[in-house]
Formats: C-alpha cells, sequence, structure tokens
C-alpha cells in the first residue's frame, strides 16, 4: 500500500466565485467561507488544468459579532468617525485620526492587518466636505461597501466596508456635541 505523502489535498487550492469572480486562496484545513465580494456560496476551483465541479461552502456558525458590532456602534459616545469590527475574537472601535486614513499590511496603516487578504496599501478614508469618502489603493482584492465593490464611494452612517476578510462598519459621530451655527441678524 502507498502512502500519501505528497499530491494535492481535496481543499487545498485556489477557487473563484461563480457570480462576481473573486478568488480566495484555501489550505487543507480551511473551509469556504461567504464571498467578501458578493456574500456567495458557489465557487469554482481556478484552475489551468481542473474541470468546473462546483463546490459549496458550508453555514457559518451563526456568528453573533454582527449584533456585536452593531452594540459597539450604538454605545459610541464621543465625537468623530469610527470604524467598528471583529478581530481575533473581540470587537475592535479604531477613530479615524484626524482627515484621512490609511488601511493595509503597510506598517504605515494606521489601521493595520496581517492579514494575507489584504493588501499592504489596501483603501484610503478621506474626509470632504460632503462626508468620508473611502478609495480602493489599488488593492488586489478590492474594497466592497455594502456588497459592491468600489473604487470611490461618499459613506454614510452604518455602511458596511470589505476590506479583506474584514467587514468593518462605518460610524459617523461627527455631529455629536456640536451646536448649529448661529444665523447672523440682518441689518436693516
Amino acid at each position: 500500500m502507498e502512502s500519501l505523502t505528497t499530491g494535492t489535498l481535496a481543499g487545498t487550492g485556489t477557487f473563484r466565485c461563480e457570480v462576481c469572480g473573486h478568488v480566495l486562496e484555501m489550505t487543507t484545513a480551511d473551509v469556504l467561507p461567504a464571498c467578501p465580494g458578493c456574500d456567495g456560496a458557489s465557487f469554482t476551483r481556478a484552475s489551468l488544468f481542473a474541470g468546473t465541479a462546483r463546490f459549496q461552502r458550508a453555514e457559518p456558525e451563526a456568528p453573533a459579532h454582527g449584533d456585536a458590532v452593531s452594540a459597539a456602534s450604538d454605545a459610541i459616545g464621543d465625537a468623530g468617525r469610527y470604524l467598528v469590527f471583529h478581530d481575533a475574537g473581540e470587537v475592535r472601535t479604531v477613530a479615524m485620526p484626524g482627515d484621512s486614513m490609511r488601511i493595509g499590511r503597510s506598517l504605515s496603516a494606521h489601521l493595520r492587518f496581517e492579514d494575507p487578504t489584504v493588501s499592504r496599501r489596501h483603501a484610503v478614508l478621506i474626509a470632504e466636505a460632503e462626508g468620508v469618502r473611502v478609495l480602493d489603493d489599488r488593492s488586489l482584492n478590492g474594497v466592497f461597501v455594502n456588497g459592491e465593490r468600489v473604487v470611490s464611494h461618499l459613506l454614510a452612517d452604518g455602511d458596511e466596508i470589505v476590506i479583506g476578510r474584514y467587514r468593518l462598519r462605518f460610524t459617523d459621530r461627527s455631529g455629536l456635541g456640536t451646536e448649529p451655527a448661529a444665523t447672523p441678524l440682518s441689518a436693516e
């Protein structure tokens, strides 16, 4: 009997989402997740030599992280703009520093993710007069806002930004604690 010490194991390799074309690289212990691009569940092995065998992802383990992220967003009491997300089993809240925020794997990023699905320079948030805009910084896997791939998008409070495998909730509390501007009295 020959032992199987080499070769390609089932589940190892690259898979392409049949809906949006997003590519995932998997190892033997990985279970196909929902597609980060479109939340799709149907994948095809992305290989030059493989057939068109379809793979269905396993349903996630009923994560309650959406509720936890919502609760953390609602609990923000200080004025500012924030990204709220799950990381390593806990909910993190990160404030946008100043008028811009770099997101990526780079050491120079304000919000740094040590994950191969995140490019070194993945995205940038920029404060504008109309609000905050997210820009794709030539990332490999793209930036998705509310399930749609974007290059540039003006964010609204509660928008979900997908960067690599991370789902970030944009929370805008910039209007907290500000008084409406007084209207000047007209001289007659």
